[in-house]
């Protein structure tokens, strides 16, 4: 049997690494915020184990599977890059998603190793491509541009920070991987799904105005939706949003 040209045995091989993946995601959420080593011989002593998060592992192979049916597999190496760069950034995701939401921080580590891996493909792209390596580039500079814009504009106002320099790190680091545009549309996709959760957090009193709510999981959400869903089509919703519905009736 065979689904987007795949026969299924790949795509039961890409949810069982995807479960893999997912169990060390979920050992490196209790391990990062700490600062402590991820790869050390503590991952086989059962005492010093976390406890399974098997929603966090059920996500990841489900995106994995999905990624997989998004980019296929091809002869060529560099046809293969995008399948390979989002298989390292979709755990390096996740991780960010939870840690931020339990403990408002985005760890350093994470962070950096993203920029790392962005880098690496950022030169692996520029060989077959120039074009290619600096829109990624610039995405870089665009992401971490535009939010550290916003952080220094709330200190200057409000008088504190109106976004953490993790989210700053973590968007410039992003732009690596989605390039200029992409960039763009997860930020603008960020900023409405936050305006709305918080709405609703506002609104039933589950938070407080006063109270600090992390950014880090709606720039994750933005990122997994540029991501999984065409551009052409983010790009109608987000001109339908923002112009109230006029967008194409001018």
């Amino acid at each position: 049997m065979y689904i987007n040209d795949l026969h299924i045995l790949y795509y039961v091989l890409a949810g069982i690494i995807g479960m893999l993946v997912g169990s060390f995601i979920n050992w490196c959420n209790h391990r990062l915020p700490d600062n402590k080593k991820v790869f050390s011989k503590e991952i086989f002593d059962k005492t010093k184990k976390a406890k399974p998060s098997y929603i966090l592992i059920a996500v990841t192979a489900i995106l994995y599977v999905v990624l997989l049916y998004f980019c296929g597999i091809h002869k060529e190496f560099y046809a293969n890059l995008n399948l390979i760069k989002f298989a390292f950034l979709i755990p390096m995701l996740l991780s960010a998603l939870v840690i931020d939401y339990r403990l408002q921080i985005i760890p350093n580590r994470l962070n950096f190793t993203m920029f790392e891996i962005g880098l690496l493909f950022t030169f692996l792209y520029g060989i077959n491509n120039i074009n290619i390596a600096i829109n990624m580039l610039l995405g870089m500079v665009a992401g971490a541009g535009i939010f550290f814009l916003i952080t220094l504009l709330g200190g200057l106002i409000a008088g504190k920070e109106a976004m953490g320099f993790g989210d700053v790190k973590l968007m410039g680091a992003l732009g690596l991987y989605f390039g200029l545009s992409g960039i763009i549309v997860i930020s603008l996709i960020a900023f409405l799904i936050g305006a709305i959760v918080s709405v609703i957090l506002l609104a039933t009193k589950i938070k407080k105005t006063d109270e600090y709510i992390p950014f880090g999981p709606f720039i994750v959400i933005a990122a997994l939706i540029v991501l999984f869903v065409p551009f052409g089509t983010l790009l109608t919703i987000l001109l339908q949003v923002f112009t109230l519905g006029m967008y194409g009736r001018i």
